[in-house]
């Protein structure tokens, strides 16, 4: 007799159905996993050993064998124990076969028979939800799984004694609710950033049109300031993009207990981190910064710094709004719509430019460390502004800017106008300005006569690429929509253009 129980592997955020086959038949003992298991899932049969002696079972001394079906996916990671140990039971009658059947199981084993926390408890709720079933998971994972929706029936013990109690009728498992994160922690405000008129007028363009942003300024001159406010002043996430923001959180393990914020992401990795850090990679193929800034903001602090292959795997993840990560058997792929905000200094010394210095180095300084973004990285950067220093005399004497709130509520108003222009052309996946291209970027943006000449003019003597042109439209665009206005003016294609004026590398801000 083989008894079945469901439960998933990993592939992204996806959940693919993996089908727990265990045999008990009679020959030499022996306990095999067979179904490509990595370490992790081979070792889980001395956990399942341990487990069952702990609440007074123990296998029988014969040929036990569980199959992983399908026998040619990859099977990663300890959440497979759970189902291993429910397979054995039903197939020992300890549990009813019937009874396991309605469910999706995933959760690691303790040597003293507890279920401990494993990451991808979301999107698998997603995934057995989709195909009509319960799911099975441990107690610390109770909550997380709860967000799959009210029909979804969820367990969620803390050890298998609870989980046999509950299908003999003797416990009954209630089922876990979801958990909301505490989000009462105030945000950085503006109104602590004091002078800097067109930095703020650029981030909160960048905000409104979801825009990517370079900030170039010495030391000092408030670029980590800034790029640490834009959180205050992005609106908050819609459901569809809190669940995807959230499954990515779960495979990755960062979903702290359970709990679903609408605040958008806002990841800093240090510039030493490794190409597989930033686009995904390792042993399980976990998802990378860029993934984990999915419908948030990923902000790159001293720009140059980062390796050159790091900073060059950017290019394709901000062009589809996907990291792919490839192996020599499978494929796996996360949603990666990040908004880019970077900083630098405009030399490695950071004095380039600042009246009455001279480095020793002369040009070179500034030429050699601005020549470490190239060409078509920048090109995909939508504003390049540069961050002059602040005088003390400026900090002392200067009033407190204007707060977060305020600017805020512009940016959601320019972000609804835009909602609402894509509902009214039925493209219901699009959301702001930063995702137009092709044929709907003409469609929807139209400049007035004036503007058109003044982009050509521009054009040419900028010597703008077709996507920096694009780039330009997009801009100008969100322009006119913090202003209210529906059509585009000569005066917003003239202050996207300004945003574009470090053209070759960002040797004008030095």
């Amino acid at each position: 007799m083989v008894t079945h129980v469901s439960t998933v592997a990993f592939s992204g955020i996806e959940a693919v159905a993996v089908d727990v086959q265990a045999q008990i038949s009679s020959g030499l003992p022996a306990f095999t996993v067979v179904g490509l298991p990595d370490k992790a899932v081979a070792e889980s049969r001395e956990r399942v050993r341990s487990a069952l002696t702990a609440i007074g079972l123990a296998l029988p001394p014969k040929r036990i064998t569980v199959n992983l079906a399908p026998a040619d996916l990859p099977k990663e990671g300890s959440h497979f124990d759970l189902p291993i140990v429910l397979a054995l039971m039903g197939a020992l009658g300890v549990i009813p076969a019937d009874a396991l059947s309605r469910y999706a199981v995933l959760g690691e084993l303790s040597l003293d028979g507890s279920i401990t926390y494993v990451a991808g408890a979301l999107p698998a709720a997603m995934g057995a939800s989709g195909r009509g079933l319960g799911l099975i998971c441990p107690e610390a994972c109770g909550a997380e799984a709860a967000w799959a929706g009210d029909r979804l029936d969820v367990l969620a013990p803390e050890n298998l004694i609870q989980l046999v109690n509950h299908f003999k009728g003797s416990q009954v498992l209630s089922r876990p609710r979801p958990a909301k994160a505490d989000d009462a922690a105030p945000l950085p405000d503006l109104c602590d950033i004091k002078g800097q008129e067109s930095a703020r007028r650029a981030l909160e363009i960048a905000a409104a049109g979801a825009h990517n942003l370079l900030m170039v300024g010495p030391p000092g001159a408030g670029k980590s300031m800034l790029a640490q406010r834009l959180p205050s002043i992005l609106p908050p996430m819609a459901a569809e993009e809190m669940l995807e923001v959230s499954m990515i959180a779960s495979v990755a393990g960062e979903l702290k207990g359970g709990r679903l914020s609408p605040r958008r992401p806002f990841r800093e990795p240090h510039h030493s981190a490794s190409q597989a850090a930033m686009v995904g990679g390792g042993q399980r193929a976990r998802p990378g910064e860029m993934a984990l800034a999915h419908n948030g903001v990923l902000f790159m602090d001293e720009f140059p710094e980062f390796l050159p292959k790091v900073l060059e795997s950017l290019r394709q993840p901000m062009e589809s709004a996907a990291t792919v990560i490839a192996r020599a058997n499978h494929h796996v792929t996360y949603p990666a719509r990040f908004q880019l905000v970077a900083a630098m200094n405009p030399c490695k010394c950071g004095r380039a430019g600042e009246p009455g210095y001279t480095c020793r180095r002369g040009a070179r300084c500034a030429d050699d460390y601005q020549a470490r973004l190239s060409g078509p990285l920048l090109d995909r950067i939508d504003l390049r502004i540069e961050v002059p220093a602040v005088r003390a005399s400026d900090l002392i004497a200067a009033t407190p800017g204007e707060a977060s709130a305020p600017v805020a509520a512009r940016v959601a108003e320019a972000r609804e106008r835009q909602r609402a222009r894509f509902r009214a052309l039925g493209l219901r996946d699009m959301r702001t300005n930063a995702d137009l291209g092709g044929d709907l970027l003409d469609e929807v943006t139209r400049p007035e006569p004036q503007g058109v000449k003044l982009l050509h003019q521009a054009a040419e003597q900028m010597q703008l690429s077709a996507r920096g042109l694009h780039r330009v439209l997009r801009v100008a665009r969100t322009i006119a929509d913090l202003g209210g206005r529906e059509d585009v003016t000569r005066i917003d294609i003239a202050e996207a253009l300004s945003y574009r004026h470090l053209v070759n590398g960002v040797s004008a801000a030095a």
